[in-house]
């Protein structure tokens, strides 16, 4: 079976998208399938990766988005189809490529929703403005559109089922965790920013408008008021960072921007005490659970999809509190109560119930599953 995945905002270095798509890749590779992917890119380009075929078509940067680009014209991309005739297509983007659904009926097209489009509008869109009815138009148009909407978590899946829209299907994300573990754990990590006698937090997150990373610097400052005498380091970058930071003068915070190296980054999220994702609209948030397979528990939204990732407040492997910072400090220092060895040992616990293998697995029955579907009515 021939999939060709096609997508939008493909992060140029990183970002929980090109991750996913990366990792899906790798399965269907694995399990005997060829794999397509279609990118939004600064130049054209048709490359053999490790994960399959990457072409990438020319298209814009949206300004302020952190490097995400966005196909304007997916004639570009309906050509590269007509060449490859895909037996399967799947796509990551509700904006400028949902009418690749049209295209594709005939090849059991599933839409991955990888964020809630009510979410981005009330985070873009000025106040008194009804998010909710737009979304609700938007998301019955593309339910229209696609065989089926593929859900990563039921909170991705609440704004279909809130317009009754039924041909949904549930496939919770995964995370390397042979990559993301314990063993990552750096003393010297530790000493660089704290001398290795205080708690290191860290956040890693785009700093954009929708993830709300202040959260964060407000958490840092109610810490600071209470005593607190450790550390935050924030790792990625984006438009609101030199706001972030000018908030931040006088606290002790590092702001590491983009880390490119990827066992760095696991070595910070192992050596850390607690880490913070306070994104309000996450649908997923694979940096979160790449912590917990580290074996560091994470503070998150409860308005996110992220309490479904720490899962019950009992597991002890994470938090999910209100997006404030007042409400963030108190869930660190809940966390920080607890004996090391239990938080450490209950985050890498529940990661591992989320396996890239048990992602891979639920898609192809769901490929298989449209397959036999359009057999049957053939």
């Amino acid at each position: 079976m021939h999939i060709v995945h096609v997508a939008n905002a493909y992060g140029p270095k990183s970002g929980g998208l090109r991750t996913a798509m990366h990792q899906m890749a790798l399965g269907y590779l694995a399990a005997g399938h060829e794999v397509t992917l279609i990118v939004a890119g600064p130049v054209a380009a048709d490359e053999q990766t490790a994960f399959g075929r990457r072409i990438m078509v020319p298209a814009p940067e949206l300004k302020g988005s952190g490097g995400y680009r966005f196909i304007v014209r997916p004639s570009k991309v309906k050509r590269w189809l007509d060449t490859l005739q895909p037996d399967r297509l799947e796509v990551s983007d509700r904006t400028t490529l949902r009418s690749l659904g049209a295209w594709g009926r005939e090849n059991n097209v599933p839409m991955w929703a990888h964020e809630r489009v009510d979410g981005v509008l009330k985070a873009w869109l000025p106040a008194g403005i009804p998010t909710i009815a737009l979304a609700n138009a938007h998301n019955k148009a593309t339910a229209r559109a696609f065989n089926v909407i593929a859900c990563t978590t039921a909170f991705a899946q609440e704004e279909f089922d809130r317009i009754s829209v039924k041909n949904t299907a549930r496939i919770p994300l995964g995370v390397d965790l042979d990559f993301f573990h314990r063993g990552n754990f750096r003393s010297e990590v530790q000493d660089r920013f704290t001398g290795g006698n205080a708690p290191l937090i860290v956040m890693c997150s785009r700093l954009s408008k929708e993830k709300k990373p202040q959260i964060s610097i407000d958490a840092l400052r109610e810490l600071v008021s209470r005593g607190f005498d450790g550390h935050l380091v924030v790792a990625g970058d984006g438009p609101l960072r030199a706001e972030l930071q000018s908030a931040a003068q006088g606290l002790p915070v590092t702001f590491l921007g983009f880390v490119a190296d990827r066992q760095q980054m696991a070595e910070l999220l192992a050596s850390a005490d607690v880490v913070l994702a306070p994104g309000p609209i996450e649908t997923f948030g694979l940096a979160a659970l790449e912590s917990l397979a580290s074996g560091t528990p994470v503070v998150v939204s409860r308005t996110s999809a992220l309490k479904e990732v720490v899962g019950p407040q009992e597991s002890g492997a994470g938090l999910a509190v209100a997006p404030e910072g007042i409400a963030f400090a108190g869930a660190v220092q809940d966390l920080l109560g607890q004996p090391v060895e239990d938080r450490r040992r209950a985050a890498r616990a529940r990661a591992e119930a989320f396996p890239w293998s048990r992602s891979v697995a639920l898609a192809l029955q769901l490929h298989e599953s449209l397959g036999s579907a359009a057999g049957r009515e053939s």
